[in-house]
């Protein structure tokens, strides 16, 4: 695979960016149900409506059933009527999708991706902004020919660099650590801090298994439990012939009792 490179802000050499991060081939079903599932857990979800039943309104019949010529009505706290509850209406809710974190981590590298193979994403060096300095970060954009909407990425630390650029018009700045799909694939442009691009690897790396060492320790095996031997069932017949242990053999001296008086 060959080796990405891309602009670096002040400068006229590439750098290199992760291959594994920045190689993956575009996926649009997996991009969209990435951002469907960001935007859906931003709602708060509170909104919520009264029904029927929880309007201030008279349980009272409004007129007579009969005798006025008008139709027969009953309660006026309907949905079709001004001042009812409306039928099915909104509830407190949550609208979280759950995504895999295989599909999020590949829809993350996706977006990079994009951005690396349209020549739509910059590096910029560590240490450009050793204090705040907005007219120097305008001037850094114009001389690249950012497109807008542009998205800063930081780390978490880069403070100077934030309070820079986040008073230019049509600028977003997002740290690492929290920037999602959504932002990066509605931004025409991206700028990444050198700092921030080892946060992204991490974040957008694949999935391993185990320890990622690849010499796991053998986990003990279970004791199996030793079988139980059962005794050997025996015949009907020898069971009648043993005599029971709660009946005593009859002695000598019944025999003669009994014998004594028969006479």
């Amino acid at each position: 695979m060959a080796e990405v490179k891309v602009n670096t802000i002040g400068k006229q050499a590439k750098s290199a960016v992760p291959e594994t991060v920045f190689s993956e081939p575009f996926n649009e079903t997996l991009i969209h149900e990435t951002v469907k599932a960001e935007l859906n857990a931003r709602r708060q979800g509170t909104h919520s409506s009264l029904t029927r039943g929880e309007v201030a309104m008279t349980g009272a019949k409004a007129w007579k059933q009969k005798g006025t010529g008008r139709a027969r009505v009953g309660a006026l706290s309907v949905g079709h009527r001004r001042g009812g509850g409306p039928a099915f209406g909104p509830k407190p809710r949550h609208y979280i999708n759950k995504v895999n974190r295989k599909a999020r981590r590949k829809a993350l590298r996706s977006a990079l991706s994009v951005h690396a193979a349209r020549d739509s994403i910059a590096v910029l060096p560590a240490g450009s902004f050793d204090e705040p300095k907005t007219a120097k970060a305008a001037e850094a954009l114009a001389k690249w020919g950012a497109a807008t909407p542009t998205l800063i990425v930081i780390a978490g630390d880069e403070v100077t660099t934030a309070k820079s650029f986040r008073n230019i018009d049509r600028i977003a700045v997002a740290t690492a650590d929290a920037v999602g799909v959504a932002e990066i694939i509605g931004a025409r442009s991206i700028i990444v801090t050198e700092d921030a691009l080892g946060v992204l690897e991490t974040r957008a790396g694949a999935v391993e298994r185990g320890n990622g060492d690849g010499d796991e320790e053998e986990l003990p095996k279970a004791k199996q439990a030793k079988p139980v031997e059962k005794a050997a069932a025996k015949p009907k017949a020898e069971k009648a012939a043993e005599p029971k242990e709660s009946e005593e053999p009859e002695t000598g001296d019944d025999e003669d009792a009994a014998s004594g008086e028969e006479e």
